[in-house]
């Protein structure tokens, strides 16, 4: 069996459901890691909860090294005693090491709750997480009219944020009076089954890479998707 690690800096929802579905055997992983970004995220306690030994859970931020090397190092360090063979940012915040993704490249997951469409633009990089995303979502999509859905969206962890290739997607309708908070509650289930669901196929090496056939945002409104952004960062200023 292999054995995984799980990465996660706020509320660890995602990581108790994959937690959960290791030791129900639904997913044929043994959790053996976690590491939390920061040290008062909700998710430590439950992952704890969840069965995960505190000797297994640790605490590592970034701000602590003077550089993303060293950074890397204390990752890689905590995973390779450990044997991980599996690596899944669930709700994970920084930037991942350079030298981490060489050793685990392929092996790494990371979830998103938007659409993404690499390299092209979309609903993700820098700054967009949790409820930002999905107001960005709803601001461009009522902005442009355009058909009002959602995704959420796993890839394989990049050297840039949210641009690994993408490997597992669900469409989500978004209602007419949807707000940013009642989204939120739609897609997180679905994040939840979709992770569990790629984490199965990884470890059966059935991988497919996702490609649009059309961007998913036309040039003429890449100004429109800016300004969602932007709006949405002012709005949810934590996320």
């Amino acid at each position: 069996m292999l054995n995984l690690a799980l990465f996660i800096s706020g509320g660890g929802s995602t990581a108790s459901a994959v937690i959960s579905a290791c030791f129900k055997g639904k997913l044929k992983l043994k959790p053996v890691l976690v590491i939390a970004s920061r040290s008062n995220c909700q998710g430590i306690k439950k992952t704890l909860a969840s069965g995960i030994p505190l000797k297994d859970i640790i605490t590592v931020k970034p701000q602590s090294y003077s550089s993303d090397r060293l950074f890397g190092q204390r990752l890689i360090k905590e995973c390779q005693q450990r044997s991980v063979d599996l690596i899944g940012q669930f709700g994970w915040l920084p930037l991942t090491p350079s030298n981490l993704i060489d050793i685990y490249q392929g092996r790494m997951i990371n979830q998103h709750p938007g659409p993404l469409d690499p390299p092209r633009a979309d609903f993700g990089g820098k700054g967009m997480f949790g409820r930002r995303v999905h107001a960005a979502v709803i601001i461009y999509r009522r902005k442009t009219n355009e058909d009002y859905w959602t995704e959420a969206t796993t890839h394989l962890v990049g050297r840039e944020f949210d641009k690994g290739p993408v490997i597992g997607r669900k469409k989500i309708q978004i209602n007419e009076d949807e707000t940013v908070e009642s989204l939120q509650e739609k897609v997180l289930p679905l994040e939840h089954r979709l992770q569990i669901d790629v984490l199965n196929l990884l470890i059966k090496n059935k991988i497919k890479i996702l490609k649009r056939e059309k961007p998913l945002i036309e040039t003429n409104c890449l100004p429109v998707l800016r300004q969602a952004k932007e709006t949405a960062v002012y709005l949810y200023p934590r996320g």
